[in-house]
């Protein structure tokens, strides 16, 4: 970590403010709020009549919803393989903070298309559904402050397990993921040392920390075990330029071949082709930049 970075930690008063609106953890081992998936986009990043998302089909794949062995039950994922595989290559696939609706379900079947099992577990499941509310501010208040990073590399490494099991090569094991998903693709690479690589989009990088999230890439990029191609937009107003090469530095002093990809004139959100931030080129190439990257590290 850069020596002269200080991380902000929040203050007892805010943490406790905080904390008075998170449940006991995960709601007392009570289950699941989510327990299917269903169809279509979030609420909250309905598609305009000016987008046209892309939309894949399930022709040669099998695809559809599956249900992953967690610690306290089942967790609902949306799956999508070639038909019939018996050892393909494993992409965990994690959302942004709209949780696992249409555009996460495509990215699946996009990759399955390449070969791939693709699995994207709903990582929110213990705490509501991000796709049914129209507001992203309780969106984040009331679910996504609630996932504690730890749990959620548990739910990840079940998904693996599951994986493995299910007509897939756990030796080819990767992980990318969107926004929110993006920072959780750099955390999964510190945390499991059998993952093979990894393609992070627009994941932020630092930020303040509490119990639930208590560290960032740019803390743990040291620890990185896996290659993780990140890309970046440089016009994303949620993460600053400073921390992207800041965790550049970082990577390079670790030693870690992982690299970062800048987009100079890409938002927040370029890959998301329903909603107004997409930008085609920078999608379609760091679409490929991430195909080139997983084959090139033995995925």
């Amino acid at each position: 970590m850069n020596a002269s970075r200080q991380k902000t930690v929040m203050s007892t008063d805010k943490q406790s403010q905080f904390d008075s609106l998170l449940p006991a953890e995960p709601l007392n081992r009570r289950g699941f709020i989510v327990t299917a998936l269903g169809a279509g986009f979030a609420l909250a990043v309905q598609p305009t009549a000016a987008q046209s998302p892309i939309k894949t089909g399930t022709e040669g794949l099998t695809a559809g919803e599956v249900k992953v062995p967690v610690s306290d039950g089942e967790m609902i994922a949306y799956r999508a393989m070639p038909a019939e595989a018996k050892a393909a290559p494993v992409v965990l696939v994690v959302s942004e903070i709209f949780g696992v609706h249409e555009y996460i379900a495509d990215v699946c079947r996009r990759l399955a298309k390449q070969g791939y099992l693709a699995i994207a577990p709903e990582l929110f499941a213990r705490y509501g559904d991000p796709r049914k509310i129209a507001n992203i501010p309780d969106i984040l208040t009331n679910i996504v402050a609630r996932t504690p990073d730890a749990g959620v590399m548990a739910d990840l490494d079940a998904c693996a397990a599951w994986a493995a099991k299910n007509g897939g090569d756990p030796a080819r094991l990767a992980i990318t993921g969107f926004c929110w998903g993006g920072r959780i693709t750099w955390l999964y690479a510190a945390h499991n040392p059998r993952l093979t690589a990894a393609v992070a989009w627009y994941g932020r990088l630092d930020g303040e920390i509490n119990e639930r999230t208590p560290k960032y890439p740019l803390d743990l990029a040291a620890q990185i075990k896996a290659p993780v191609l990140g890309l970046y937009g440089g016009k994303d107003q949620g993460i600053p330029l400073d921390d992207v090469e800041s965790m550049r530095d970082a990577l390079k002093k670790s030693g870690n071949k992982s690299q970062i990809h800048i987009y100079p004139d890409a938002p927040h959100a370029f890959h998301a082709d329903y909603r107004p931030s997409y930008r085609k080129d920078a999608a379609e190439d760091g679409w490929q930049r991430m195909l080139d990257w997983l084959r090139q590290n033995g995925v």
